[in-house]
């Protein structure tokens, strides 16, 4: 009987019985590879991965969702041996409570919510800044509505996410027409129902961030009554993560604040196609996430005294409103610059 010709670029083996032999073996090398991943919790894909770099963002977050979308920190990341997994939360408060309990090690969130976790005991360091975006929350009312003047908010319902950066948009707005919280009717509700309440009319007006301001007035013709201008709030938003984390892989966080720089860079100068990526995502049409998009900024700093200062005088105004129940040093939360 003739034997089996030999092929290279085939792979055909030389003889049955050999080739038997190696089927073999390459089964037995595959079960075992596969039988370690699941002993040590790892699978075979990723068998030289260090770690996993697990992001808490909210889908109105533009930048997070854009770098979600292109991969780009996924493909910054790899070298260093760490993958990302995405964790989404509808606003800032839940996600700094994700954060707190270990689901997630970075989070990107606004002025208000680190000033509460802060103040209920949660263990964060912020790590950077994006500018200043005043623009970028407002408080609405309909189209129709009598309400001229924050100072007509008088008695009213107003909705709003309690502990999110537009809590503070409403004491400063209201504190600058001679009003203060007491003097209204807030119902706090997320996002969501705060648009449903909204805009069945169920509340007289609705204190928001965009993209959800930009939903609002272009869906149903929203008019702004007051927004961060000027000079009534900064609307910062900052980037945080769990101290552990940054002290044993800042490696890791400055991969992360360089994709974010290359990202927002591309983004404000590619707004439209920006747009076109992002609203699938989101959920919204083009031309709401593209009036969004101009309304911030998308450039990540370190940690300057300035934006500390800022964020002491809210936690002081929230103490003193007794908003939260204890007086809070942000410095106590900001890492030591680097040398």
């Amino acid at each position: 009987m003739p034997t089996a010709r030999h092929c290279e670029s085939c792979a055909i083996p030389s003889s049955p019985r050999q080739g038997s032999r190696r089927f073999i073996t390459g089964v037995l090398l595959v079960a075992a590879v596969a039988l370690a991943a699941l002993f040590f919790g790892v699978s075979p894909a990723h068998a030289q991965q260090k770690g996993e770099l697990r992001i808490g963002y909210q889908k109105s977050a533009s930048l997070f969702v854009l770098q979600k979308a292109q991969g780009t920190l996924e493909k910054k990341l790899a070298p260093l041996g760490f993958g990302v997994k995405w964790v989404e939360f509808p606003a800032g408060p839940q996600l700094l409570e994700g954060l707190n309990v270990g689901a997630v090690d970075v989070g990107y969130v606004g002025e208000a919510p680190p000033i509460f976790a802060q103040a209920a005991g949660a263990k964060f360091a912020y790590i950077g800044f994006d500018p200043a975006a005043p623009r970028a929350e407002a408080i609405l009312v309909l189209k129709d509505s009598p309400i001229k003047s924050v100072a007509d908010l008088k008695g009213k319902k107003v909705a709003l996410n309690k502990g999110s950066n537009v809590h503070y948009l409403l004491v400063k707005q209201l504190e600058k027409h001679g009003l203060s919280l007491a003097d209204i009717q807030p119902v706090y509700l997320a996002p969501a129902d705060g648009r449903a309440a909204f805009e069945s009319k169920n509340v007289d007006a609705w204190v928001i961030w965009d993209p959800f301001q930009a939903a609002a007035e272009k869906a149903i013709g929203a008019r702004v009554l007051a927004d961060g201008t000027p000079d009534v709030v900064n609307n910062y938003q900052f980037y945080l993560a769990e101290r552990g984390l940054v002290a044993k892989y800042p490696q890791v966080i400055d991969a992360l604040f360089e994709d974010s720089v290359s990202q927002g860079i591309w983004l404000k100068k590619n707004l439209r196609q920006a747009a076109e990526l992002i609203a699938p995502l989101q959920g919204l049409p083009v031309d709401v996430v593209e009036t969004a998009l101009r309304r911030y900024e998308f450039n990540v700093k370190p940690i300057a005294p300035d934006v500390v200062a800022g964020q002491q005088k809210i936690a002081d105004t929230f103490h003193q409103l007794k908003l939260i129940p204890k007086a809070i040093r942000i410095s106590d939360a900001v890492l030591p610059a680097k040398p």
